[in-house]
């Protein structure tokens, strides 16, 4: 049983975790039953493990195998001396069953388990609460009394764990379908979902655990996974010693384009950070007026004012990558610079305001291969001309969508950040709710801009970065807390990180 720190780096989606399990019974031998008792047995040593003095357990289990696993819990619960409370949301529950899931019924009954029909209200007796009423099948929002005992369990003191994936969680997207269980802790099996891992998944799924079930080896090979899951390892192959004989010229020249009036702080934080992210050099072209906070903040940074596009024109000459955008804003020197970067045919990294001024030059401009671009799923949706939350209902679709349409390798921001550069969704598991404050994509761009300067391809620089980044974050917040936190808080422990530092 692995931990959310040992999580393997393979996602799937619902489909293909099926595709899995066929793989292991029809190709290799394994039965379906034994499969469905692993997993009952690996989430009953987690829920005593956890809860290692309960004594009554409630137990919901749906007609599918999720439900199956549930009885097999039960029955292992019964054979330990606990009271065990089976409840079903179906009248004929055991005819509907089949399968793997029968022998379940079939063997829990055997054993001493009871079946009662939940009625609205009814009370739960079990000290812990264990979800396993819908698994992985559900195309479609919950209803009826499955959705009614789904919101007793949220309204329930009691800690709730969700056997496999909470009970109306969609695994392909972490969409809620109406109403989801929200877990203390999600005990999954086979194949990592993917959808636990980003948008409304994260707040359900609670501390996450993954049991591969003993499933051969083998198997994981016959079917192709949908995303990877960014992790350390990555970071140390990526990004390994520096040669003793290294000089700055090695490591690339990064230029921060930004900062109008009112938001110079944003460029400025952006240099710092490419600057503690291992760049050799970092300039600044901003507004004059910023020049001198900017020297006196950080004074290895080069700081340039400009006023127009031909101003910048010169200072285009030297530096190996461009980062446009942080506190770009979208006025006339906005364009001007922007049309200037892309004019020079540099690699870039865009975000923020250089991502809603691109819009109006997606005809000229789309499909550029050597460029990062970092919406949030605001700017996201801007983009792709629909509601954020059209965005934020189908992630994986969106930075699939954003990438087919822009070229390049498109970072989308947020609770399980998604990289995609047109052959792997690359997925970020790590960060916090602390980096929901104003300034953290800024920091984000400049690491990447750093990273990309350092000879990193497109596509590694961003993942590597977005990786970075949340563990900074998450550094910050095991230090003092994420209520607070700053980006600028950040700064210095990305230096910590990209050094395999804590």
């Amino acid at each position: 049983m692995t931990s959310r720190a040992d999580l393997p780096a393979a996602l799937y989606t619902a489909e293909q975790c099926r595709a899995l399990d066929r793989t292991a019974i029809e190709q290799f031998g394994v039965p379906g039953f034994r499969l469905m008792q692993r997993a009952g047995h690996a989430a009953f040593v987690e829920l005593q493990s956890r809860w290692p003095h309960v004594k009554r357990l409630t137990v919901a289990c749906g007609a599918g195998n999720n439900g199956g696993d549930g009885l097999i819990i039960a029955g292992l619960a019964r054979q330990q001396g606990l009271e065990v409370q089976v409840l079903v949301v179906q009248d004929d529950y055991a005819a509907r069953l089949q399968g793997e899931a029968l022998a379940a019924w079939q063997w829990a009954e055997a054993v001493g388990v009871e079946l009662e029909r939940w009625q609205p209200e009814q009370e739960l007796t079990g000290e812990v609460l264990v979800d396993a009423l819908l698994g992985t099948g559900l195309n479609g929002p919950v209803r009826g009394d499955c959705a009614k005992l789904i919101r007793q369990f949220n309204r329930s003191p009691r800690p709730v764990m969700a056997v496999d994936i909470p009970s109306g969680l969609c695994s392909d997207t972490g969409q809620v379908l109406g109403i989801c269980v929200k877990a203390e802790r999600t005990v999954t099996f086979i194949g990592l979902k993917q959808g636990l891992m980003t948008h409304e998944g994260v707040d359900h799924c609670g501390e996450l655990l993954f049991d591969a079930l003993m499933v051969p080896e083998e198997v994981y090979e016959e079917v192709p996974m949908s995303a990877f899951r960014t992790d350390r390892d990555d970071l140390a192959t990526l990004l390994p010693p520096r040669k003793r004989s290294s000089h700055k010229g090695l490591f690339g020249h990064v230029m921060i384009i930004g900062g109008d009036y009112g938001m110079g702080g944003a460029a400025l934080m952006a240099a710092e950070a490419a600057a503690r992210s291992g760049a050799g050099l970092v300039s600044l072209a901003t507004r004059p007026e910023h020049v001198a906070a900017a020297l006196t903040r950080a004074p290895e940074v080069m700081a340039a004012g400009v006023n127009s596009g031909q101003d910048v024109q010169p200072l285009l000459q030297k530096p190996d990558v461009l980062v446009v955008g942080p506190g770009l804003g979208q006025s006339a020197w906005a364009d001007q610079l922007l049309q200037q970067a892309l004019n020079t045919g540099l690699p870039l990294v865009l975000d923020a305001d250089a991502l809603n001024l691109l819009r109006t030059r997606l005809g000229s401009h789309a499909g550029k291969h050597d460029w990062v671009l970092t919406p949030h799923p605001g700017e996201a949706a801007r983009l792709l001309g629909c509601q954020t939350e059209d965005v934020q209902a189908d992630r994986f679709a969106a930075v699939r969508e954003l990438q087919a349409m822009l070229g390049g390798t498109v970072v989308l921001k947020g609770a399980g950040s998604l990289t995609f550069d047109g052959d792997m969704v690359h997925l970020c598991s790590s960060g916090n709710p602390g980096m929901a404050c104003g300034g953290m994509g800024d920091v984000l761009s400049g690491i990447i801009g750093a990273l990309r300067a350092q000879r990193l391809s497109t596509v590694d620089a961003a993942r590597a970065g977005v990786f970075a980044h949340a563990n900074a974050a998450d550094l910050c917040a095991a230090e003092q807390g994420e209520r607070g936190l700053l980006a600028t808080d950040l700064v210095a422990r990305v230096r910590r990180v990209l050094n395999g530092i804590g």
